[in-house]
C-alpha cells in the first residue's frame, strides 16, 4: 500500500484503555513465562498501533503545518499520549518485581529491564498534564519556525528556503541572507523566550515531582541512557575541546585563504569555495534516481530497501510553504515501514540528508521484526546508522555530484570534523540551562555566547547584534524539542569517522560491519554496539585523538586552493 493511501483514523481512547486493563490483567494472573512472554507481545502489538496513528498524524501535520485536520490531530496526540503512559509505567513494574523476573530477564536480555527501569523512574501520573504542556510547547516551536515567511529575492522563502542564499559567492548577498533569518528569530525573539522558559519550568517541574537531583538526570533516563551519564559526557566534551577545536580553527584560517577574506565573519562559514559550493548537479526526482542506481549497486539488502522506499512512496522531500523545517525519519509499526521527511534546496544538503535518512531508515527495515523494545536503539547509537551511510555512499559521489565530486568529499570531511565543537556547545549549554533554571533570557544568551566562543572562537558576529547576545540557538530545535539530544550526533559522528576510515582501506569489510550493527537495532546498549561491532569507545580517552589522525591526514593532502 502507498503511503498516501495509508489510512488514518483517530484512536478510541475510551475502547483502548479496556485493552489495556485486559492485558494487565493477563499478566498479573499469568503462572508461567510462555504466558507472561504472550501478553507482553498482546501490549506491544496494541501499543504499536496507537503508535501507528500517533505517527501518521505526526508526518501529515509536518508536511502542512496550516492543514487544519492534522493541526488538531496533533493537538490531540499532544494531550492524550502522556496520560497513556501509565500503562507503560504498570506494565514495567509489573515486570520488575515479577516473581519470573530472572528467567523472563533471561528471555528478554537484561538490557530490556534496564529500560523498564527508566520507564518506571520517569513517570507517574501526578506529572501527565506537564507533559501535555511540554508536548504542547514543543508542537508551538515548530509551527513558529515553519510560520517564516521572508522576503529576499522578489520571493516569499521559508528557513530551508533560505539556505542557497546564504552560501552565496557574493559576500553581500550572503551576508543579507543571513541578515534576513536572524530578523525573524529576532522579531519573534519575545516568543521564543516565552515558549522556552515555559519549557524549562515545566521540565524542572516534573523532575522534582519525580525525585530527581535535576531535570538533566531525568533527560538522561528519558533518553535510555543506561551506560553513560553527564560526567562521562564532560569529559567527552574535553576531549573535543582539546583535540578537535584548534583543527577546525585551522580549517578556517584555510577556508579565509581559499576566499580570498582577511576578515572571516560568521556569514562567509557557509561558503567553502570562491567557485561556489558542491551542488547536486539535478533536481529531486534526477537525486532520487542516483540514489536508487547506489543503493541498487551497494548491496543487496540496501537494495530491497530502497526500492521499497520508493514503490510505497515512503519519502517527502521537496520544501514547501508551511512545511516544518529539517529532517527526519521515523518509523510506523504496524506497517514496519520507515519514512523520510525532508527539506531539498538544491544544496549539497539536499545528498547529505537523503543519505542520512536513509541510513535511519534502513537500520529500521533490517530490525523490523525484532522485539518492539529492541527495534530501535538509543538516539547516539542510531546517529551512527543514519552519519555512517553518509560515508559508505563517497564511493557513488560522483554521479551526484560530476565535476564537484573533490569539492564534495573535502567539505562532508571538514563539515563533518567542524560540526563537532559545535554539537558539544549545544551540549554544554543545555547542562548549563537546567543546572541554572532560573536563568533570565538575557542570562541565557549570555551564557550560550560565552558557551560559543569557546568551542567556536572563530564564529565573529560583527554587526549582528542578536547573534552577539547570543541568539543563534532559537535556530537549533533539538534544544526546544527534545533536551540533551545533540551530544548523540557528535558520539556518533565520532563512532561513523571509524566507518570512514575503515572503508578507506576495505570498503567491503566496513559495508558488511555496517548492515550487521543495523540488524542489531537496540537488542545492546551503545557502548555494547561498539564492541560487537569492533568500534572504539568515545568516551575512551585517546578515541578523539585516534581518529582525528587520519582525517586531519586526508584534509592536508587535498590542494583545497585549486578546487
Amino acid at each position: 500500500m502507498p503511503f498516501k493511501d495509508y489510512v488514518y483514523k483517530r484512536p478510541d481512547v475510551k475502547a483502548l484503555m479496556p485493552q489495556f486493563e485486559a492485558i494487565l490483567t493477563a499478566l498479573d494472573s499469568a503462572k508461567d513465562v510462555s504466558k507472561i512472554t504472550e501478553v507482553i507481545d498482546q501490549f506491544y502489538a496494541l501499543q504499536d498501533t496507537l503508535d501507528t496513528q500517533s505517527t501518521l498524524a505526526s508526518i501529515r501535520h509536518s508536511i502542512d503545518t496550516s492543514d487544519a485536520f492534522y493541526d488538531a490531530e496533533q493537538a490531540f496526540f499532544d494531550a492524550t499520549l502522556p496520560g497513556l503512559q501509565a500503562y507503560n509505567k504498570r506494565l514495567a513494574d509489573a515486570l520488575l518485581n515479577s516473581p519470573f523476573k530472572a528467567a523472563l530477564k533471561a528471555h528478554y536480555g537484561s538490557l530490556f529491564f534496564d529500560k523498564l527501569s527508566l520507564d518506571a523512574r520517569t513517570f507517574d501520573p501526578v506529572i501527565v498534564e506537564d507533559l501535555q504542556t511540554e508536548n504542547r510547547l514543543i508542537t508551538a516551536y515548530g509551527k513558529l519556525t515553519a510560520s517564516a515567511e521572508i522576503a529576499f529575492d522578489g520571493k516569499t522563502l521559508n528557513l530551508s528556503q533560505m539556505a542557497p542564499y546564504m552560501q552565496s559567492k557574493d559576500r553581500a548577498e550572503r551576508l543579507a541572507a543571513q541578515n534576513a533569518v536572524s530578523a525573524f528569530f529576532e522579531a519573534n525573539e519575545s516568543r521564543f523566550d516565552e515558549l522556552y522558559d515555559d519549557l524549562v519550568k515545566v521540565r524542572v517541574k516534573m523532575a522534582n515531582a519525580l525525585g530527581f537531583e535535576s531535570f538533566t538526570e531525568m533527560a538522561y533516563a528519558r533518553l535510555g541512557r543506561t551506560d553513560y551519564n553527564s560526567a562521562d559526557v564532560a569529559r567527552y566534551r574535553d576531549q573535543i575541546y582539546e583535540e578537535v577545536t584548534p583543527l577546525v580553527a585551522k580549517l578556517m584560517e584555510k577556508k579565509a585563504v581559499r576566499l580570498g577574506i582577511d576578515d572571516l565573519k560568521y556569514y562567509d562559514l557557509a561558503l567553502n569555495f570562491l567557485s561556489g559550493n558542491p551542488t547536486p548537479k539535478g533536481d529531486r526526482a534526477w537525486q532520487v534516481d542516483k540514489a536508487r542506481a547506489m543503493y541498487k549497486d551497494m548491496h543487496e539488502e540496501t537494495h530491497a530497501f530502497f526500492e521499497m522506499m520508493l514503490d510505497e512512496g515512503l519519502m517527502d522531500l521537496d520544501s514547501q510553504p508551511k512545511k516544518e523545517g529539517g529532517g527526519y525519519c521515523t518509523f510506523l509499526a504496524d506497517q514496519k515501514k520507515p519514512f523520510i521527511f525532508a527539506n531539498f534546496n538544491g544544496t549539497s544538503h539536499d545528498v547529505d540528508v537523503l543519505t542520512h535518512e536513509a541510513g535511519h531508515a534502513f537500520q529500521m527495515h533490517m530490525s523490523r521484526d525484532l522485539f518492539a523494545p529492541t527495534r530501535f536503539p538509543t538516539l547516539e547509537s542510531a546517529e551512527i546508522h543514519s552519519m555512517s551511510m553518509e560515508f559508505l555512499a563517497w564511493p557513488y559521489m560522483e554521479s551526484f555530484f560530476k565535476e564537484d565530486t573533490a569539492k564534495y568529499t573535502y567539505t562532508h570531511l571538514a563539515g563533518a570534523l567542524s560540526f563537532l565543537p559545535y554539537g558539544v556547545a549545544v551540549d554544554e549549554f543545555q547542562h548549563g540551562i537546567y543546572e541554572n533554571p532560573a536563568l533570565t533570557p538575557t542570562e541565557r544568551k549570555a551564557l550560550w555566547r560565552t558557551i560559543e566562543k569557546k568551542y567556536l572562537p572563530y564564529k565573529e558576529y560583527a554587526g549582528n547584534d542578536f547573534y552577539e547576545r547570543g541568539g543563534f540557538w532559537f535556530r537549533q530545535g533539538h534544544i526546544f524539542s527534545v533536551p540533551f539530544y545533540y551530544i548523540d550526533y557528535t558520539l556518533a559522528q565520532v563512532v561513523a569517522f571509524q566507518y570512514w576510515h575503515k572503508s578507506q582501506n576495505d570498503y567491503q569489510a566496513a559495508l558488511e560491519s555496517y548492515v550487521t550493527l543495523c540488524g542489531l537495532g537496540g537488542s545492546e546498549s551503545f557502548t555494547s554496539l561498539l564492541k560487537s561491532a569492533g568500534l572504539d569507545n568515545p568516551f575512551e580517552t585517546g578515541t578523539v585523538k585516534k581518529i582525528a589522525g587520519p582525517i586531519q591526514a586526508f584534509i592536508d593532502s587535498v590542494d583545497d586552493r585549486s578546487l
